[in-house]
Order: structure tokens, then C-alpha cells, then sequence
């Protein structure tokens, strides 16, 4: 293998990497979007009519539900992106 074709598989593996590491930050950014910005506003008095601990569902999401899925998403990346480290040959 010419130092060319090492240098050009190496480009495509970095290329590969960052994709996969934006098509992960696009998807856990589309769930906190939702939960926010959907459940927290735009259908908060739709969720209102359930509840949750003994509140009202869309109240809940807006003060307590965005907090704990952003908490969530933050260890879900973590793992995520360790399993994508060791996938594409990347270390700390």
C-alpha cells in the first residue's frame, strides 16, 4: 500500500467518523427538541388532560421532563460515542 492510499483510507475513516458523529448529535438534539420545545409548549394542553405523579403531563415535561431527558441523552451521547471511538479506531 502506497503512502497515498494510506493517506486516503485514513481520510475516509476521519469522514466516516464525523458523520456518524453528527447523524448521533442530530438525533439526540431532534428528542430534546421534542420533549422541549413540543411536549413543554405546543402540546402542553393536549398533554394536560393525563398526568404524571400527580401532575399535569404538559406541566410536568416543561418543568421536570425536558431536565431528565437532556440528563438522559447526555449519558446516552457518552455511551454512544465510546462504542463509535472503538468502531472507527479513535482513542482518547
Amino acid at each position: 500500500m502506497t503512502v497515498a492510499e494510506d493517506k486516503a483510507g485514513e481520510a475516509a475513516n476521519r469522514q466516516a467518523y464525523w458523520r456518524a458523529n453528527l447523524k448521533l448529535l442530530a438525533v439526540l438534539l431532534a428528542v430534546w427538541f421534542t420533549v422541549s420545545f413540543g411536549f413543554g409548549i405546543l402540546l402542553e394542553d393536549w398533554l394536560n388532560q393525563f398526568s404524571l405523579f400527580g401532575f399535569k403531563l404538559g406541566f410536568w415535561f416543561a418543568q421536570q421532563g425536558s431536565i431528565f431527558t437532556f440528563v438522559a441523552l447526555i449519558f446516552i451521547y457518552a455511551i454512544r460515542m465510546r462504542a463509535i471511538d472503538r468502531e472507527y479506531g479513535v482513542g482518547d
